[in-house]
């Protein structure tokens, strides 16, 4: 009896050595010291490996249902991964009635999309463009055998499950696809913009114009910084230091078509799940981290340009005069208590909208780490 346990618990020390030394190596960020590491799922530790998965994939037309369109086709680097559309299109040519939103820093978003509460997960998250079908946007579904088949049959895939994800019997599943997909996405981190270097100690990192916009942007008298604030220029943020998540989703006044508040019917924000009245057109403030590449900017895309997102927070709510939508926002009656309008000259709107540029991350943008693995 005693040998016999003697040998039981070795063969169980052997195998837990075996699963150490196959365990992915804990993953490199490379982040500035005073920047939080990202809060990561258990069941989705990050590697090396499932990174560059993730990353094969994300630029992988094939993982579409009829093979026109990657994830990259919606969410470019070049533009801080948007697609520089007003509403997104999918790949059968639906159009979407909300824009892309950007893919950078959301390893630190509490929640995900412009206007659902319960996405935390970049991997419940994934599942939507690639099998939703109202509206399509990959249109996967019904082809995930294929999918899965790609990952087995082809040597740059094969070779790479392997190794993200060496503990399962068979990594070749399309969860893990989606799972390699998450840990890419959250590997794409912005820290290095002109704004980043000045609070690091460079005094010459940002013009003194900029600096000007800096202090207009956390000043009470705007009050930008209420829904756009903290590091990464969001108020839906948590990382893995954080004691309670930060969630937040405003109605700017940007319609009011009914003189009672309400939004577009394809767009009425968090009203569209809860149907509380209070709900009507709140949703997500995005991070304005690389705001000045991802125009044109709000949820669907309707303000052009920065000069014109800033000249509607001044008014305080957007008048629209004619049309299907017309309506004063000013008037409605689910706008924030923020967006309460402010005087501006044409200077310090200048100063403004050069802060805004200095949150562009030139990195993030070119580095290779993120960029097409074919190219």
């Amino acid at each position: 009896m005693i040998k016999w346990l003697g040998a039981a618990l070795g063969a169980a020390l052997i195998l837990a050595i075996m699963l150490l030394l196959q365990t992915p190596a804990e993953f490199d960020w490379s982040l500035p010291e005073d920047y939080p590491l990202p809060l990561i799922p258990a069941d989705n530790p990050m590697s090396a490996a499932k990174v560059q998965l993730g990353r094969m994939l994300f630029y992988d037309t094939r993982l579409s249902g009829n093979e026109t369109m990657s994830c990259a086709t919606c969410h470019i680097q070049a533009l801080a991964f948007t697609d520089g559309k007003p509403r997104s299109l999918g790949s059968t040519g639906a159009t979407h009635p909300r824009g892309s939103m950007s893919l950078v820093n959301t390893a630190y978003a509490s929640r995900l999309t412009w206007a659902n509460p319960l996405l935390d997960k970049l991997e419940d998250q994934a599942l939507t463009p690639l099998f939703g079908d109202n509206p399509v946007e990959m249109g996967l579904g019904g082809h995930e055998q294929r999918a899965a088949e790609l990952l087995r049959s082809e040597s740059s895939y094969s070779q790479l499950v392997g190794k993200a994800f060496p503990n399962d019997a068979d990594p070749h599943s399309i969860i893990n696809a989606v799972r390699a997909i998450a840990a890419f996405v959250r590997s794409i981190v912005s820290y290095d913009s002109a704004y980043d270097r000045y609070l690091s100690g460079d005094t010459t990192a940002m013009t003194s114009a900029a600096v000007r916009g800096m202090d207009l942007f956390f000043s009470e008298r705007l009050e930008c910084f209420h829904c756009h604030g903290g590091f990464n220029f969001t108020d839906s943020t948590t990382h893995a230091n954080s004691r309670v998540d930060t969630i937040g989703f405003h109605n700017t006044g940007l319609y009011n078509v009914d003189e009672n508040g309400a939004y577009p019917e394809a767009n009425t924000g968090l009203y569209d799940m809860t149907g509380e009245p209070r709900d009507m057109g709140r949703f997500k403030a995005p991070t304005l981290r690389n705001i000045a590449v991802t125009a044109p900017y709000m949820h669907d895309g309707s303000l052009a340009t920065l000069d014109a997102v800033i000249a509607h927070y001044q008014r305080g709510g957007r008048l629209i005069e004619a049309g299907g939508d017309a309506g004063d926002g000013r008037l409605s009656p689910f706008k924030s208590e923020f967006v309460g309008g402010f005087e501006l000259t044409v200077s310090e709107k200048a100063d403004l909208i050069a802060f805004l540029q200095s949150l562009t991350d030139q990195t993030v943008l070119t580095d290779s780490r993120w960029s097409d693995p074919s190219q």
